[in-house]
Protein backbone atom coordinates (compact mmCIF):
# COMPACT_ATOMS: atom_id res chain seq x y z
CA UNK A 1 0.00 0.00 0.00
CA UNK A 2 3.06 2.71 0.59
CA UNK A 3 4.38 1.57 -2.43
CA UNK A 4 1.23 2.44 -4.51
CA UNK A 5 1.06 5.74 -2.58
CA UNK A 6 4.62 6.92 -3.08
CA UNK A 7 4.33 6.19 -6.74
CA UNK A 8 1.62 8.04 -7.08
CA UNK A 9 2.47 10.89 -5.33
CA UNK A 10 5.94 10.67 -7.64
CA UNK A 11 3.71 10.66 -10.67
CA UNK A 12 2.05 13.84 -9.69
CA UNK A 13 4.98 15.24 -7.96
CA UNK A 14 4.80 18.80 -6.75
CA UNK A 15 7.11 20.57 -9.26
CA UNK A 16 4.32 20.27 -11.98
CA UNK A 17 1.87 22.61 -12.09
CA UNK A 18 0.00 21.22 -15.59
CA UNK A 19 0.26 19.27 -17.79
CA UNK A 20 3.17 19.16 -20.02
CA UNK A 21 1.16 18.92 -23.16
CA UNK A 22 -0.88 22.15 -22.00
CA UNK A 23 2.21 24.26 -22.36
CA UNK A 24 2.63 23.89 -26.13
CA UNK A 25 -1.27 24.64 -26.53
CA UNK A 26 -1.26 27.63 -24.56
CA UNK A 27 -1.74 29.81 -27.45
CA UNK A 28 -4.56 27.78 -29.07
CA UNK A 29 -8.12 30.03 -28.22
CA UNK A 30 -10.03 28.88 -30.76
CA UNK A 31 -13.33 26.88 -29.66
CA UNK A 32 -12.68 23.65 -31.53
CA UNK A 33 -9.42 23.38 -30.36
CA UNK A 34 -10.69 24.33 -26.42
CA UNK A 35 -12.40 20.83 -27.45
CA UNK A 36 -9.36 19.05 -28.18
CA UNK A 37 -7.47 19.97 -25.35
CA UNK A 38 -10.61 19.35 -22.87
CA UNK A 39 -10.50 15.79 -24.96
CA UNK A 40 -6.77 15.15 -23.95
CA UNK A 41 -7.55 16.83 -20.39
CA UNK A 42 -10.22 13.77 -20.08
CA UNK A 43 -7.56 11.31 -21.17
CA UNK A 44 -5.02 12.58 -18.61
CA UNK A 45 -7.61 12.28 -15.97
CA UNK A 46 -4.53 12.61 -13.26
CA UNK A 47 -4.80 17.11 -14.03
CA UNK A 48 -8.70 17.07 -13.27
CA UNK A 49 -8.19 17.84 -9.63
CA UNK A 50 -11.72 18.29 -8.60
CA UNK A 51 -13.02 14.82 -10.29
CA UNK A 52 -12.37 12.40 -7.60
CA UNK A 53 -14.14 9.17 -7.29
CA UNK A 54 -15.47 7.96 -4.18
CA UNK A 55 -15.85 11.71 -2.17
CA UNK A 56 -12.38 11.34 -1.15
CA UNK A 57 -9.27 13.46 -1.95
CA UNK A 58 -5.72 13.09 -0.60
CA UNK A 59 -3.18 16.42 -1.55
CA UNK A 60 0.63 15.97 -0.95
CA UNK A 61 2.03 18.87 0.12
CA UNK A 62 -0.74 21.04 -1.94
CA UNK A 63 -0.68 19.24 -4.66
CA UNK A 64 -3.65 16.27 -5.75
CA UNK A 65 -3.32 12.87 -5.75
CA UNK A 66 -3.47 11.50 -9.38
CA UNK A 67 -5.59 8.32 -8.43
CA UNK A 68 -8.28 7.75 -5.62
CA UNK A 69 -7.69 8.53 -2.44
CA UNK A 70 -7.76 5.14 0.28
CA UNK A 71 -9.41 5.23 3.12
CA UNK A 72 -8.29 7.19 5.72
CA UNK A 73 -7.15 4.38 7.88
CA UNK A 74 -4.89 3.07 4.94
CA UNK A 75 -3.44 6.07 4.64
CA UNK A 76 -2.50 6.64 8.79
CA UNK A 77 -1.07 2.57 8.35
CA UNK A 78 1.02 3.56 5.33
CA UNK A 79 3.30 6.76 6.94
CA UNK A 80 4.16 7.73 10.01
CA UNK A 81 3.40 10.74 11.77
CA UNK A 82 1.57 13.08 13.68
CA UNK A 83 -2.12 13.95 12.70
CA UNK A 84 -5.57 15.50 13.87
CA UNK A 85 -8.82 15.05 11.90
CA UNK A 86 -11.40 17.87 11.83
CA UNK A 87 -14.88 18.67 10.31
CA UNK A 88 -17.09 21.30 8.92
CA UNK A 89 -20.63 21.88 10.55
CA UNK A 90 -23.16 24.83 9.56
CA UNK A 91 -23.70 23.06 6.31
CA UNK A 92 -20.09 23.46 4.95
CA UNK A 93 -19.35 26.96 6.48
CA UNK A 94 -17.45 26.61 9.19
CA UNK A 95 -14.62 24.51 10.58
CA UNK A 96 -15.27 22.92 14.00
CA UNK A 97 -12.69 24.12 16.75
CA UNK A 98 -9.56 25.03 14.16
CA UNK A 99 -7.26 26.73 15.90
CA UNK A 100 -7.33 24.06 18.89
CA UNK A 101 -6.70 21.45 15.46
CA UNK A 102 -3.86 23.37 14.90
CA UNK A 103 -2.67 23.62 18.26
CA UNK A 104 -3.02 19.77 19.25
CA UNK A 105 -1.32 18.83 15.41
CA UNK A 106 1.64 21.12 16.72
CA UNK A 107 1.82 19.57 19.80
CA UNK A 108 1.57 16.07 18.96
CA UNK A 109 4.53 16.52 16.36
CA UNK A 110 6.48 18.05 18.57
CA UNK A 111 6.30 15.26 21.29
CA UNK A 112 6.84 12.69 18.95
CA UNK A 113 9.98 14.39 17.67
CA UNK A 114 11.04 14.53 21.48
CA UNK A 115 10.22 11.32 22.33
CA UNK A 116 10.24 9.10 19.91
CA UNK A 117 11.04 10.06 16.41
CA UNK A 118 10.39 6.77 14.93
CA UNK A 119 7.10 7.77 15.12
CA UNK A 120 6.83 10.65 13.37
CA UNK A 121 9.67 9.93 10.59
CA UNK A 122 10.17 6.84 8.13
CA UNK A 123 12.15 3.47 9.13
CA UNK A 124 15.50 3.77 9.57
CA UNK A 125 15.72 6.90 12.00
CA UNK A 126 18.83 7.84 13.78
CA UNK A 127 18.20 9.24 17.25
CA UNK A 128 21.34 10.66 17.19
CA UNK A 129 21.39 12.25 13.60
CA UNK A 130 22.77 15.70 13.09
CA UNK A 131 19.54 16.88 11.26
CA UNK A 132 17.37 15.91 14.06
CA UNK A 133 19.57 17.95 16.64
CA UNK A 134 19.42 20.64 14.25
CA UNK A 135 15.73 20.55 14.27
CA UNK A 136 15.40 20.69 17.86
CA UNK A 137 14.82 24.41 17.77
CA UNK A 138 11.72 24.28 14.68
CA UNK A 139 8.93 26.26 15.88
CA UNK A 140 6.19 23.62 15.18
CA UNK A 141 2.90 25.62 15.67
CA UNK A 142 3.69 28.43 12.96
CA UNK A 143 5.39 25.16 10.91
CA UNK A 144 2.13 23.37 10.98
CA UNK A 145 -0.17 26.45 10.62
CA UNK A 146 1.60 27.05 7.46
CA UNK A 147 1.93 23.68 5.74
CA UNK A 148 -1.48 22.98 6.62
CA UNK A 149 -2.87 26.36 5.61
CA UNK A 150 -1.57 25.75 1.62
CA UNK A 151 -2.76 22.53 1.68
CA UNK A 152 -5.83 23.76 2.16
CA UNK A 153 -6.38 26.39 -0.06
CA UNK A 154 -5.98 23.74 -2.85
CA UNK A 155 -8.11 21.48 -1.30
CA UNK A 156 -10.81 23.32 -0.10
CA UNK A 157 -12.32 24.38 -3.71
CA UNK A 158 -12.26 20.81 -4.66
CA UNK A 159 -13.73 20.09 -1.99
CA UNK A 160 -17.00 22.38 -2.04
CA UNK A 161 -17.58 20.94 -5.38
CA UNK A 162 -17.91 17.72 -4.33
CA UNK A 163 -20.36 18.38 -1.26
CA UNK A 164 -23.34 18.09 -1.50
CA UNK A 165 -26.37 19.40 0.83
CA UNK A 166 -27.01 17.78 4.20
CA UNK A 167 -23.45 16.96 3.99
CA UNK A 168 -20.31 18.22 5.64
CA UNK A 169 -16.29 17.62 4.99
CA UNK A 170 -13.92 15.95 7.16
CA UNK A 171 -10.20 16.69 6.61
CA UNK A 172 -7.18 14.65 7.90
CA UNK A 173 -4.19 16.22 7.95
CA UNK A 174 -0.97 13.98 8.66
CA UNK A 175 2.40 15.60 8.73
CA UNK A 176 5.63 12.58 8.33
CA UNK A 177 8.84 13.14 7.98
CA UNK A 178 12.11 11.44 5.87
CA UNK A 179 15.33 12.15 6.92
CA UNK A 180 16.65 10.45 3.88
CA UNK A 181 15.80 13.80 1.83
CA UNK A 182 18.94 15.62 3.29
CA UNK A 183 22.33 14.82 2.92
CA UNK A 184 23.96 13.07 5.53
CA UNK A 185 26.29 15.51 8.22
CA UNK A 186 25.46 18.76 6.57
CA UNK A 187 23.47 21.26 8.10
CA UNK A 188 19.76 21.84 7.81
CA UNK A 189 18.62 25.00 6.29
CA UNK A 190 14.75 25.97 6.12
CA UNK A 191 14.43 24.89 2.77
CA UNK A 192 15.90 21.27 3.62
CA UNK A 193 13.14 20.75 6.87
CA UNK A 194 10.58 21.80 3.80
CA UNK A 195 11.75 19.02 2.32
CA UNK A 196 12.03 16.60 5.44
CA UNK A 197 8.32 17.29 5.92
CA UNK A 198 5.14 15.91 4.00
CA UNK A 199 1.91 17.11 4.45
CA UNK A 200 -1.01 14.89 3.56
CA UNK A 201 -4.05 15.86 3.45
CA UNK A 202 -7.23 13.39 3.15
CA UNK A 203 -10.59 15.20 2.67
CA UNK A 204 -13.90 12.80 2.89
CA UNK A 205 -17.39 13.97 2.35
CA UNK A 206 -19.69 13.07 5.31
CA UNK A 207 -23.36 12.71 6.63
CA UNK A 208 -22.83 13.75 10.25
CA UNK A 209 -25.08 11.44 13.09
CA UNK A 210 -27.89 13.21 14.61
CA UNK A 211 -27.95 13.48 17.86
CA UNK A 212 -30.21 12.24 20.49
CA UNK A 213 -31.63 9.41 17.77
CA UNK A 214 -31.39 5.81 19.61
CA UNK A 215 -30.41 4.24 16.78
CA UNK A 216 -27.04 6.62 16.93
CA UNK A 217 -25.95 5.29 20.18
CA UNK A 218 -22.40 4.21 21.38
CA UNK A 219 -22.25 0.69 22.21
CA UNK A 220 -18.87 0.41 23.95
CA UNK A 221 -16.76 -3.19 25.27
CA UNK A 222 -13.45 -2.84 27.36
CA UNK A 223 -10.87 -4.85 26.09
CA UNK A 224 -7.43 -3.58 25.99
CA UNK A 225 -4.68 -1.61 27.48
CA UNK A 226 -4.09 1.98 27.12
CA UNK A 227 -1.33 3.24 24.54
CA UNK A 228 1.72 4.25 24.70
CA UNK A 229 2.73 8.36 24.15
CA UNK A 230 -1.06 8.57 25.00
CA UNK A 231 -0.57 12.36 25.11
CA UNK A 232 0.31 12.50 21.31
CA UNK A 233 -1.49 11.61 17.97
CA UNK A 234 -0.24 9.84 15.95
CA UNK A 235 -0.65 7.34 12.69
CA UNK A 236 1.08 3.97 13.98
CA UNK A 237 -1.93 3.37 16.55
CA UNK A 238 -3.86 2.36 13.60
CA UNK A 239 -1.62 -0.49 13.40
CA UNK A 240 -1.06 -1.10 16.73
CA UNK A 241 -5.17 -1.73 18.23
CA UNK A 242 -5.55 -3.75 15.57
CA UNK A 243 -5.29 -6.90 17.33
CA UNK A 244 -7.70 -5.71 20.11
CA UNK A 245 -10.45 -6.49 16.70
CA UNK A 246 -10.79 -9.96 17.73
CA UNK A 247 -12.17 -8.80 21.14
CA UNK A 248 -14.80 -6.87 19.94
CA UNK A 249 -18.12 -7.91 19.95
CA UNK A 250 -20.55 -7.76 16.97
CA UNK A 251 -22.32 -4.81 18.59
CA UNK A 252 -20.07 -2.71 19.63
CA UNK A 253 -18.98 0.66 17.84
CA UNK A 254 -16.38 1.19 20.09
CA UNK A 255 -13.43 -0.26 21.80
CA UNK A 256 -12.38 1.12 25.54
CA UNK A 257 -9.15 0.80 27.27
CA UNK A 258 -8.48 0.12 30.74
CA UNK A 259 -4.77 -1.39 32.50
CA UNK A 260 -6.91 -3.11 34.60
CA UNK A 261 -10.08 -4.03 34.21
CA UNK A 262 -11.75 -1.16 36.42
CA UNK A 263 -10.16 2.16 35.72
CA UNK A 264 -11.56 3.05 32.17
CA UNK A 265 -9.08 5.58 30.19
CA UNK A 266 -10.83 6.25 26.92
CA UNK A 267 -11.85 4.90 23.91
CA UNK A 268 -9.54 3.61 20.74
CA UNK A 269 -10.78 6.48 19.25
CA UNK A 270 -12.85 8.77 21.80
CA UNK A 271 -12.52 10.10 25.35
CA UNK A 272 -14.66 8.94 27.54
CA UNK A 273 -17.00 10.43 30.09
CA UNK A 274 -19.54 9.51 32.52
CA UNK A 275 -22.05 11.39 34.81
CA UNK A 276 -21.64 9.58 38.47
CA UNK A 277 -23.13 10.75 41.86
CA UNK A 278 -20.91 11.80 44.17
CA UNK A 279 -19.39 9.27 46.49
CA UNK A 280 -18.71 11.61 49.56
CA UNK A 281 -18.15 9.17 52.60
CA UNK A 282 -18.19 11.04 55.65
CA UNK A 283 -17.43 10.02 59.20
CA UNK A 284 -20.39 10.32 61.45
CA UNK A 285 -20.78 9.31 64.85
CA UNK A 286 -18.12 6.00 63.61
CA UNK A 287 -20.38 5.28 61.20
CA UNK A 288 -19.81 6.29 57.18
CA UNK A 289 -22.44 7.78 55.14
CA UNK A 290 -22.91 8.82 51.56
CA UNK A 291 -23.71 12.01 51.18
CA UNK A 292 -24.75 13.26 47.69
CA UNK A 293 -23.98 16.86 46.93
CA UNK A 294 -26.00 18.98 44.42
CA UNK A 295 -24.90 20.78 41.44
CA UNK A 296 -25.95 24.25 40.80
CA UNK A 297 -28.42 22.19 38.32
CA UNK A 298 -29.61 20.20 41.38
CA UNK A 299 -28.18 17.12 39.95
CA UNK A 300 -26.36 15.19 42.55
CA UNK A 301 -23.94 14.16 40.19
CA UNK A 302 -19.98 15.23 38.66
CA UNK A 303 -18.50 14.39 35.22
CA UNK A 304 -15.95 11.92 35.33
CA UNK A 305 -13.07 11.33 32.76
CA UNK A 306 -9.76 9.84 33.17
CA UNK A 307 -6.77 12.77 33.78
CA UNK A 308 -4.04 13.04 30.98
CA UNK A 309 -1.81 12.33 33.59
CA UNK A 310 -3.33 8.39 33.48
CA UNK A 311 -2.54 7.93 29.94
CA UNK A 312 -4.99 9.29 27.55
CA UNK A 313 -5.08 11.48 24.65
CA UNK A 314 -6.25 15.25 25.01
CA UNK A 315 -8.73 14.88 22.80
CA UNK A 316 -10.27 18.17 21.06
CA UNK A 317 -13.94 17.78 21.91
CA UNK A 318 -12.84 16.87 25.85
CA UNK A 319 -10.92 20.02 26.32
CA UNK A 320 -14.11 21.96 25.33
CA UNK A 321 -16.56 19.76 27.09
CA UNK A 322 -14.45 20.07 30.16
CA UNK A 323 -14.27 24.48 29.81
CA UNK A 324 -18.65 24.43 29.14
CA UNK A 325 -19.60 22.44 32.13
CA UNK A 326 -17.24 24.24 34.53
CA UNK A 327 -18.73 27.48 32.89
CA UNK A 328 -22.43 26.49 34.06
CA UNK A 329 -21.63 24.52 36.87
CA UNK A 330 -21.42 20.91 36.38
CA UNK A 331 -19.04 19.40 38.63
CA UNK A 332 -15.93 18.01 36.50
CA UNK A 333 -13.54 16.05 38.22
CA UNK A 334 -10.80 14.24 36.31
CA UNK A 335 -10.41 10.47 37.68
CA UNK A 336 -10.83 7.48 35.51
CA UNK A 337 -14.48 6.27 36.03
CA UNK A 338 -14.65 3.02 37.90
CA UNK A 339 -16.21 -0.14 36.70
CA UNK A 340 -16.62 -1.23 40.15
CA UNK A 341 -18.53 1.76 40.96
CA UNK A 342 -20.98 1.27 38.15
CA UNK A 343 -23.69 1.62 40.34
CA UNK A 344 -23.59 5.11 40.69
CA UNK A 345 -23.18 5.83 37.10
CA UNK A 346 -26.51 7.97 35.37
CA UNK A 347 -25.09 9.02 31.99
CA UNK A 348 -22.46 8.14 29.35
CA UNK A 349 -21.05 9.63 26.44
CA UNK A 350 -18.07 9.43 24.02
CA UNK A 351 -16.14 12.53 22.13
CA UNK A 352 -14.29 12.60 19.00
CA UNK A 353 -13.83 13.84 15.45
CA UNK A 354 -11.63 10.89 14.12
CA UNK A 355 -13.37 9.49 10.71
CA UNK A 356 -12.36 5.79 10.96
CA UNK A 357 -14.13 3.84 7.65
CA UNK A 358 -12.77 0.63 8.90
CA UNK A 359 -14.78 -0.22 11.83
CA UNK A 360 -18.14 -0.40 11.30
CA UNK A 361 -20.38 2.26 12.94
CA UNK A 362 -17.62 4.96 12.84
CA UNK A 363 -17.90 5.98 8.70
CA UNK A 364 -19.59 9.34 10.60
CA UNK A 365 -17.50 11.73 12.42
CA UNK A 366 -18.92 11.83 16.29
CA UNK A 367 -19.05 15.74 18.27
CA UNK A 368 -20.52 14.00 21.20
CA UNK A 369 -22.46 10.60 20.98
CA UNK A 370 -24.42 9.14 24.69
CA UNK A 371 -23.90 5.85 25.05
CA UNK A 372 -26.51 3.11 25.05
CA UNK A 373 -24.05 -0.38 26.57
CA UNK A 374 -21.05 -0.63 28.35
CA UNK A 375 -19.34 -4.10 27.77
CA UNK A 376 -16.99 -5.27 30.39
CA UNK A 377 -15.19 -9.07 30.69
CA UNK A 378 -15.84 -10.89 34.03
CA UNK A 379 -12.01 -11.54 34.52
CA UNK A 380 -9.13 -9.42 32.94
CA UNK A 381 -6.80 -12.10 33.17
CA UNK A 382 -5.48 -13.80 30.26
CA UNK A 383 -7.80 -11.57 27.83
CA UNK A 384 -5.32 -10.88 25.01
CA UNK A 385 -5.20 -14.75 24.37
CA UNK A 386 -9.20 -14.74 23.62
CA UNK A 387 -11.56 -13.80 21.11
CA UNK A 388 -15.05 -12.27 22.16
CA UNK A 389 -17.02 -15.23 22.10
CA UNK A 390 -14.70 -16.81 24.83
CA UNK A 391 -14.83 -13.61 27.14
CA UNK A 392 -17.74 -13.44 29.61
CA UNK A 393 -19.29 -10.16 29.88
CA UNK A 394 -20.49 -7.75 31.96
CA UNK A 395 -23.10 -4.70 30.91
CA UNK A 396 -24.00 -1.22 31.90
CA UNK A 397 -27.12 -0.40 30.31
CA UNK A 398 -28.65 3.32 30.29
CA UNK A 399 -31.32 4.80 29.48
CA UNK A 400 -32.72 4.82 25.61
CA UNK A 401 -31.95 8.03 24.29
CA UNK A 402 -29.09 11.10 26.05
CA UNK A 403 -29.64 11.54 29.39
CA UNK A 404 -30.65 15.37 30.04
CA UNK A 405 -27.44 16.22 31.23
CA UNK A 406 -25.42 14.72 27.96
CA UNK A 407 -27.91 16.59 25.85
CA UNK A 408 -27.10 19.57 28.12
CA UNK A 409 -23.40 19.17 27.47
CA UNK A 410 -24.46 18.71 23.31
CA UNK A 411 -26.10 22.43 23.60
CA UNK A 412 -23.05 23.80 25.19
CA UNK A 413 -20.08 22.44 23.26
CA UNK A 414 -21.77 23.52 20.15
CA UNK A 415 -22.60 26.74 20.99
CA UNK A 416 -18.59 27.15 21.84
CA UNK A 417 -18.28 26.14 18.60
CA UNK A 418 -20.58 28.69 16.70
CA UNK A 419 -18.13 31.32 19.05
CA UNK A 420 -15.00 29.75 17.95
CA UNK A 421 -16.14 29.35 14.34
CA UNK A 422 -13.54 29.68 11.53
CA UNK A 423 -15.35 30.58 7.83
CA UNK A 424 -14.07 28.03 5.42
CA UNK A 425 -14.67 30.75 2.43
CA UNK A 426 -11.35 32.21 4.21
CA UNK A 427 -9.33 29.47 1.73
CA UNK A 428 -11.15 30.36 -1.35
Amino acid sequence: MEENLQRDEMKGGSTLKHPPFLHSLQAITSSSSRLVIIGMCKFHFRWKLCEMSGSMFLFVNGVASPTSAPPVSKLLESYPGAYTTFRTHSNGLEFLFWERHLRRLATSARILFDSCPKLLFRSGINSNSVALHQMKSLEWDSFIQSSVNDSMKKAIPCALKERRSETELAFTALMSGNLQKVVPEERVGEEDIQRIFDMRLHVSVYAPLVFGVRTNAAHLAVVGNGRQIANAKYSDWVRLRKPLEKLRPPSATELLLSNDGDQILEGCLTNFFVLCHKDNIEENSGAKEKKLLKSRYDHSVELQTAPISDGVLPGVVREVVIEVCSGIGIPVREVAPSWSKRHLWEEAFITSMSLDQSIRGLDSLRLLQHVETIRVPSSWNSLCSKTWKEVTWEEKRFEEGPGSITALIQEEVMKRANLEGNQVASFI
